[in-house]
């Protein structure tokens, strides 16, 4: 009996299984050289809806929207620069992963760098004014340990003067 359970599962796998085949995805461009400009485009491209993943790579829809105005900028005839032009003049400077050297984007280039550096001379001041601050304590004399010691030993004695 449990073999005639096992043949007809098999059966019944295989057959709901053979429409469930992997397939080759179909490029999205009628010819292969579009979609290579596409893709070489839409990597230095940053999406705008998610911002660390480039165009290409992303998901979104408005990914999938700049990506087909990218394609069709190509059948137009555009050259890469031109799309990137586009792009920027659309969208700012923002969009490229590389932005230009400018004075608009000078921050943005030397920003971090400027960060860090604040933060570093920041911890140095902090560490200065903290080794004076302990600079400044006089170690103990002979009278100020003793009294010390006492109360270490015996915390519910009255000090004395």
């Amino acid at each position: 009996m449990s073999r005639w359970l096992l043949i007809v599962f098999l059966a019944l796998t295989g057959i709901a299984g053979s429409g469930l085949h992997a397939r080759e995805a179909a490029p999205l461009a009628a010819d292969e050289a579009t979609e290579k400009r596409l893709v070489a485009i839409s990597s230095e491209l940053r999406c705008l809806v998610c911002q660390n993943e480039s165009l290409s790579g992303s998901n979104a829809e408005l990914a999938n929207d700049l990506r087909r105005e990218i394609r069709s900028l190509i059948r137009d005839g555009r050259s890469d620069a031109e799309i990137m032009e586009f792009m920027v003049n659309r969208y700012g400077d923002f969009v490229r992963y590389r932005p230009p050297l400018k004075g608009t984007t000078l921050l943005l280039w030397f920003g971090p760098g400027l960060l860090f550096v604040a933060a570093l001379g920041a911890l140095l001041l902090h560490l200065r004014r903290r080794e004076r601050a302990l600079g400044d304590q006089r170690p103990l004399d002979a009278d100020e340990t003793r009294r010390a010691e006492a109360l270490l030993r015996d915390p519910d004695a009255p000090p004395r003067p």
